[in-house]
Parts: C-alpha cells; structure tokens; sequence
C-alpha cells in the first residue's frame, strides 16, 4: 500500500484526517512533490485541530510545500508505533516535550542541527533544553512551551471571604471551605474543593503531582553524571508533598469524588460543571473555561511555595519531531523553521480564542501580552522561568507511570503510608533507571 492510500486508510477507520493543502503525503522513499504528513495530538474536531490547520495553509503558502495534517488524540503512541512497523512514520510529528526520549530511543527521530535552523537563535535556552535527550543532542526543534498554576472559582473565593492562597495551608483552607460552605449557594453539599485527575492513564496522578512536587523542592529523579540519574521520590521533600495531597484525599476529603479514576477529559468536565473549584493545570484550558464558566468568575493564580522548597512547577510543551525516512528533509526543516517563526508562533497561540496549540511562545520575537489581552495569561508565563521539565532520561513514560501507579495507591488507599510507598517507588525507578543504563 502507498503512503498516501495507508494514510487514507487511517483516516476512514478512525475518523481523524484533516484535509490539507496538499493531496499527497511524504515519508519514506517519497518525493518533496507530494504533501508533507503532518501529525499533531489532538482530537480532529477540536478548535486546536483547526489552528494547525491554519498554521499548516500558512506554511504551504510561504513555503509552497503541500501538507496534510491528521490529528490524532487516542492511542496517539500505539498509532505511530503501527507506522513505525511499516516503516511509513510521517514526516512530522508536533507532540509532547516527554516523548523525546521514547522516540530517540526507538530511532525514530532525525537530528536537528541548531546552528542552522534559521530563527534557532531566538528560541529560549529553557525550551531548547525540552528538545534535547539523554545524548545530549538535539532531536526536535522547541514550538511551544508552558508551565502550570491553579485555575479557581474566583466568584466563589470573594462570596466566602477569603484572600488569594500564598501558602499550602492557605490553599488548604480555601478547599476546606469550597467542600463545606456552599460557595454556589444552592443549599446542597455537592461542591469540592480540589479537582484533579489522579488516574493512572497516561500516568496522570504523576502528572498531577508534579507541580506540588516541584513547588516543595522535591524531584523524582537526580542528575549524578552526565546522562545519568538517581532516583529520590524517597526524599522528605517529595514525601510531604504527595503525604499533602494524601491528606486532601484523605483527611480533609476535599477532593471530588472519583478522582481518583480520572483522565484530564473528564476532570475538565467536573471543573465546568461547578462539581469543584481548584484546578491546577495548564494554560490550555485557560480559554475554555473564560467560555463555558464564563470570565469574571475565574481567576488563576501560582501554585503556592511548600513548606521545604519552591518556587516551582511542572513544565511541559510540545516540540516539532522530524521524524526519520521522511523524503522530504527539506521540506521538513522549511516546516520547523515556520513553525518556531514569529509568524508560525502566533498563529499557533490563537490569541485568546479557544484552540491554542502554542501556549507560551517559545520565540523571544514574540510578545505574549501583544498577542493576549487576558492578563491571566501571565501568571503561567511568570512561572515558567521556574518549570521544571521532564529529565533527558531515555523513556520518561515508564517513570512517570510506574509513578503515577505509586502516587494513586496512596490516594486511593487512605491507610498507606506515603513515605514507605515512596520508598518502594524510589526501589522500581532505580531498577528502571538501570535498565535504560542510565544510572
């Protein structure tokens, strides 16, 4: 089967190709004449699917190179992995910052030189650090950035008469009263404060986790060497934070019922909803929310210091894969270099519509308040300079999720002790670490 037709062929079985200029698709043993494939992790109906739609016309349009943009959202991996067996990978791939190292490590990647990306020069040296894997080279150009911070119920928060948290007991409290004091005012007991998507699917609870991690001084992993670790979820510090979020489940049972089953899908829901009023997640939704819940009743704000460390959060985004075999390396890198273009970047943020698929820009020629009137925008830029982002290990995604299926247990299971559970957690990252011979 040609590429082009095994492209079709996805497309009608999952419903998820966005025509795109071109009608063709590139890949391996293909010519530049036909349409450079183009895959983003999204859903194919959604506002962001639209704006890569958008950035991919723009590109053809300088550029004069056909594209085709899918977009995928569910099994998103396991459906690169078929390509990869057939040896037909797309020719791009626009994917999360903490797959580089299970793609590298797959051979799935081509390197990207710096020096000669053309506007390489003008992306953040944070961002560039997100591209780079364990071999200390670089295996994908930066396109988007972001950290996180907590999206609340401003309109609850000012009926009850409290400040804005500065501090984890703060936070606490304001959870305390979201779960008890009715903020909605509809005389029911059907509010929580916490919302979180503490799953295990696509390790989740780690996700989750991270940012009260990282904001109290805590790590899962520790750089020893050069492309080696250790792992240190057994430190005081990373013990308090998950024993925090254990007492929210737990003791204070300010979190909303079944969190502890939850994907981000259904907890943005449950945020909508008015089932809960702290949610800390990324800018992404910040739009959404403005529309479904509606502005003057949100508010974000940083994730407060821990007790032992801080400031921090997790810090993610998305980088430009060029992926191997492709017949069109030119076309590639004129893709990337549009893409991380202050053109490219803007199209991307959207500006404060719905659909961004670049968050904060990484491009220094960009000015996000020029781009972004909401100044809630802001807050997660001011916090990025303190992201934390996933370690250039060789495969994150086992760690996070041998992590987030530790993390869970502990919620889910109000008599485990945090710390001898973040012990045994430390035993099986460093068995992993040893396996990936990155110890």
């Amino acid at each position: 089967m040609s590429r082009h037709l095994l492209g079709v062929a996805i497309a009608t079985a999952l419903t998820v190709t966005l025509t795109g200029c071109g009608s063709g698709s590139s890949g391996s043993g293909s010519g530049s004449d036909e349409a450079l494939e183009i895959w983003i992790r999204q859903t194919p109906d959604s506002d962001s699917a639209k704006t890569a739609q958008r950035l991919a016309e723009a590109f053809t349009k300088a550029a004069g190179v056909p594209t085709n943009v899918v977009a995928l959202f569910d099994d998103f991996e396991t459906k690169l992995q078929q390509q990869a067996a057939q040896r037909k990978l797309p020719d791009i791939v626009i994917n999360d910052t903490a797959q580089i190292g299970n793609m590298h490590t797959q051979g799935w990647l081509t390197e990207v030189d710096r020096a000669s990306l053309a506007g390489g020069d003008k992306l953040s040296d944070l961002a560039w650090k997100a591209a780079t894997a364990a071999d200390g080279k670089t295996w994908a150009a930066p396109f988007s950035a972001q950290a996180f911070a907590i999206i609340a119920r401003k309109d609850w928060r000012e009926k009850l008469g409290m400040d804005v948290p500065r501090t984890w007991a703060d936070l606490a409290a304001l959870a305390k009263a979201f779960t008890e004091k009715d903020p909605d005012g509809n005389g029911e007991n059907d509010t929580s404060g916490f919302v979180i998507p503490a799953g295990t699917k696509r390790g989740y609870a780690s996700w989750y986790a991270s940012s009260f991690i990282y904001a109290n001084g805590g790590d899962f992993l520790r750089t020893t060497g050069s492309g080696t670790f250790a792992a240190m979820t057994s430190d005081p510090r990373t013990v308090e934070a998950v024993r925090f979020l254990q007492d929210q489940f737990c003791t204070a049972k300010t979190v909303n019922p079944g969190a502890v089953s939850n994907d981000t899908t259904v907890t943005h829901e449950v945020f909508e909803k008015g089932q809960g009023g702290l949610y800390l997640t990324g800018p992404y939704v910040l739009a959404r929310f403005v529309e479904s819940i509606g502005s003057d009743r949100i508010e974000v704000f940083p994730v407060p210091k821990g007790p032992s460390g801080g400031p921090g959060t997790l810090g993610e985004g998305e980088n430009v894969y060029l992926m191997a075999g492709s017949g069109n390396p030119e076309g590639q890198k004129k893709f990337a270099e549009f893409a991380i273009s202050a053109e490219g970047q803007r199209i991307g943020m959207n500006k404060d519509n719905n659909g961004a698929i670049v968050r904060l820009p990484v491009n220094s020629e960009v000015d996000l308040a020029a781009e972004r009137k909401d100044p809630r925008w802001k807050v997660f830029q001011d916090a990025y300079p303190d992201a934390v982002y996933a370690p250039p290990v060789p495969n994150w995604a086992p760690i996070r999720q041998t992590s987030a299926d530790s993390i869970n247990s502990a919620w889910a299971d109000c008599g485990m002790d945090v710390q001898a559970e973040m012990g045994t957690l430390t035993t099986e990252l460093t068995r992993e670490l040893q396996g990936q011979k990155a110890s």
